[in-house]
Order: structure tokens, then sequence, then C-alpha cells
């Protein structure tokens, strides 16, 4: 089974089992995620492979992490993430990519990822649930980071933090790679 099929069937089992939990219909899901009854069957039945943006409102939505969605097994306290586990959600031609390192649910989902924007590219991101909180650190580069419209430079060496409710862009426009490690902290859904 290649990893994609192993992705493909840990999301489909863990937005079912979440969904469950949580006691959401699929309407109801679908109204809280922004994304379609359809497209949220099509995942639970792992017949599709969804967008990053749309796995991240999914686990917004159940107020579960990314990771936890991916997760294919339940380990023990202690979880050892190997380089090569990373899971990379989303990458350009010219060689951006984020990957999610790690993550748990610890009051709520908190994630770890590693992120590299090539010059001149840049990632949108859809607001969170309220509470949600962004910490980013720049090892390389100079981020530009735009919450709410409103830019922000962030050199190497840097570190930011953030209410992430609303609209926010990561972006490069400099002309060395942007390195950085981001924690996203997302509040309990109740």
């Amino acid at each position: 089974m290649s990893d994609l099929d192993l992705l493909t069937q840990s999301l489909a089992r863990n937005v079912k089992r979440w969904r469950t939990e949580r006691a959401f219909t699929l309407e109801a899901l679908a109204g809280r995620a922004g994304v379609s009854r359809g497209m949220l069957i099509q995942i639970e039945q792992a017949r599709t492979n969804p967008s990053l943006g749309t796995v991240v409102k999914i686990g917004d939505a159940l107020g579960v992490s990314i990771t936890t969605l991916l997760d294919y097994e339940q380990g023990p306290k202690v979880r050892i993430v190997p380089a090569e586990q990373a899971v990379r959600l989303w990458h350009t031609d010219a060689g951006s990519y984020n990957r999610l390192l790690a993550g748990t649910e610890a009051p709520g989902p908190l994630e770890m990822w590693d992120w590299r924007l090539m010059p001149g590219e840049g990632s949108p991101s859809d607001p969170h649930p309220t509470g949600t909180v962004e910490l980013v650190h720049v090892m390389v580069g100079d981020l530009t980071l735009t919450v709410d419209g409103v830019a922000h430079r962030v050199p190497a060496g840097a570190s930011a933090s953030f209410e992430a409710d609303t609209a926010h862009r990561y972006a490069n426009d400099g002309d060395v790679p942007v390195e950085m490690v981001m924690a996203v902290s997302v509040p309990l859904v109740h």
C-alpha cells in the first residue's frame, strides 16, 4: 500500500471516528467545516485525496489536529516520528513546502510544522476557530507574515505569535529560501 493510500484510508477512518464521537451528522460537519456533504462522503469512503485546506477546515470543525486525522495507529504516550514519516501536505514545483512534524491533543490540537518558502512564493490560510494561536520561528531568510491584511517582517532568528482566527499568509519576498518552524494550538470544540 502506498503512503498516499495509507493517508487516504487513515483520513477516512479518523474523520468518521471523530465525527461520530462529536455526534455530528454529515450535514452538521459539512456546515461547520464549509465543505460539501458530498466531499465528506468521498473522504469517509476513502475515494478522494482532499486539499490541505479542506483537511484543515475539517480538523478545525472537529477540534482535532491534522496529525490526529492522518494518524494510522494509536500509539503509546511517547510517539517518535522519524524524519521520513513527517507528512508533506503542501509543496510547489519551485521547492516550497510544509511538513507536519508532530502533533497531539493536549488539551486541544497542537501541531508542529517545518516550512520552506522559496523566493517569491507564499501560502495563504483561511481563519481558524476563535482562540487558535500560531507561533513561528524563522531560522533562515526573512518571512513576510500578513495577518488581517497587515504585513509584518520576521527576520532570521526572530519569532512571532498571533491569533489565527483571521485570514493570514506566509510569504517570502526575499532572495533566499525562508526556513521556519511553526506551532499551531487550536482550542477544544465544545
